[in-house]
């Protein structure tokens, strides 16, 4: 067993959008009790705006990735908000992974929808690395296993 998810992700889904919508609200309450809102009315809509992107930026990009994913060799276990689902590396149709964003993602997308949905997206452990177009090994390892896993289900 292995684990094969990023160790911070907690911080990621969860204490980044409470700091964002948390200097957000103080910002907001800054302005609404120095009436600072009256010379500047547009001064109130720049946080608002700022939250609605966070909110929808999160929603895509942080709060749809799974919590845990462990390597079994011939399965991913895949742990969510305390419940876990067993992959095994046969029922993957594909293994995307994307350069350049932060948190990094690999999205497995399923034969067949599992408890978590058609698509499992989870951060990547990765080594420090100054390239930001290295490829990560973990992603490749898996891209691997699971074309080869596929091969021989379909033999």
């Amino acid at each position: 067993m292995k684990k094969i998810s990023s160790n911070y992700l907690f911080i990621t889904k969860n204490v980044f959008p409470a700091l964002w919508f948390g200097i957000l609200a103080f910002v907001m309450v800054i302005m609404i009790v120095s009436r600072a809102y009256e010379r500047a009315p547009i001064a109130i809509v720049v946080p608002c705006l700022m939250a609605i992107f966070g909110y929808f930026m999160m929603k895509k990009l942080v709060w749809d990735l799974v919590d845990e994913v462990y390597d079994y060799g011939d399965f991913l276990l895949v742990r969510n908000h305390g419940e876990e689902e067993k992959v095994p590396l046969s029922d993957i149709i594909n293994v995307s992974a994307t350069v350049l964003v932060n948190p990094p993602r690999v999205t497995l997308r399923l034969v067949k929808p599992g408890k978590f949905g058609e698509e499992i997206s989870f951060s990547p452990i990765r080594p420090f690395t100054i390239n930001p177009f290295a490829r990560n090994q973990v992603t490749d390892d898996l891209i691997t296993r699971v074309d080869r896993a596929r091969s021989k289900r379909l033999v």
